[in-house]
């Protein structure tokens, strides 16, 4: 199918769910998917955003924005993913346990605004990775509207270009906890001393950037744009220096450069295998 069909085959879709609430980061997938149910059920739509200390600032402004330019009901609730029994010990089902509780409350909500269903934008493209969350995504029974539809990320910032959403170009983003290894304890001072470092790379003009969590050391992942960036001397030492003011010791550039889910290369095959949004033949759409 082309994006064009595949686009349609979304609106099909969340016109028959009837109401929704849509779990939004104000990112690439779940803005176009938001954009998407607003169009197709009016008012029939509320965004639901979680506030945390894993989740930028910015990113909750930039959510607040659309919602109020859209004319979209916009509903901030509190998740407390530190609270969470065994989740700052970051084990390799974090997203489990982070998904588990978050959807619970955004449930939670959407039953107050007496909507009939909660869908999150996770893409086709998700199906390849480790996503432990996918699992508790499937048994809260949250409908994953753009799975559904076929559509991959590439589609979607094409389709969102022509919609003229300004997330078309916008950079990947997860979650602040995904910069962490696997059993790297998870805490509010290394959480803020993250966001400090990739919001400091952001205002120097990197684009697409993974600030990694090693202890003293915090190893850059970027673009090739952000390659050319880091050849200037000046620029080198104006981040060593601002690093070092966050707290870090050692700074290292990683020579790959940008992925997503670099922190899982470390996992054994049969986890990853497991894991996988892909896997699980039996995932509710």
């Amino acid at each position: 199918m082309t994006a064009a069909q595949k686009y349609e085959k979304l609106k099909d879709y969340l016109l028959d769910l009837g109401s929704v609430a849509i779990a939004f980061s104000s990112g690439v997938d779940s803005t176009f998917l938001l954009k998407t149910a607003h169009e197709v059920l009016g008012d029939k739509v509320i965004a639901i955003t979680a506030r945390s200390c894993s989740f930028p600032k910015r990113e909750l402004e930039a959510a607040s924005a659309f919602c109020e330019k859209e004319g979209i009901t916009h509903i901030i609730c509190d998740s407390g993913e530190l609270d969470i029994d065994g989740f700052s010990k970051n084990p390799p089902n974090r997203c489990y346990l982070c998904k588990k509780e978050l959807f619970t409350r955004i449930w939670a909500v959407a039953k107050e605004h007496g909507v009939a269903y909660v869908a999150e934008g996770s893409n086709i493209d998700d199906n390849s990775d480790y996503r432990p969350g996918m699992i508790a995504i499937s048994e809260l029974g949250v409908k994953s509207p753009l799975r559904h539809a076929e559509l991959c990320k590439q589609e979607i910032r094409q389709l969102s270009k022509e919609m003229e959403l300004p997330t078309w170009n916008k950079q990947s983003f997860a979650c602040l906890t995904s910069r962490f290894p696997y059993g790297e304890e998870i805490n509010v001072q290394r959480l803020t001393m993250i966001d400090k470092a990739e919001q400091f790379l952001l205002d120097m003009g990197f684009r697409q950037i993974r600030v990694r969590y090693h202890g003293n050391l915090a190893r850059i992942e970027t673009d090739a744009d952000g390659f050319d960036l880091m050849i200037p001397r000046s620029n080198r030492e104006k981040i060593h220096v601002a690093f070092r003011e966050i707290g870090f010791t050692y700074i290292a550039l990683d020579l790959l450069g940008y992925r997503t889910g670099s922190m899982n290369e470390t996992l054994e095959d049969d986890i990853l295998l497991t894991g996988r949004a892909g896997g699980f033949k039996t995932l509710k759409l």
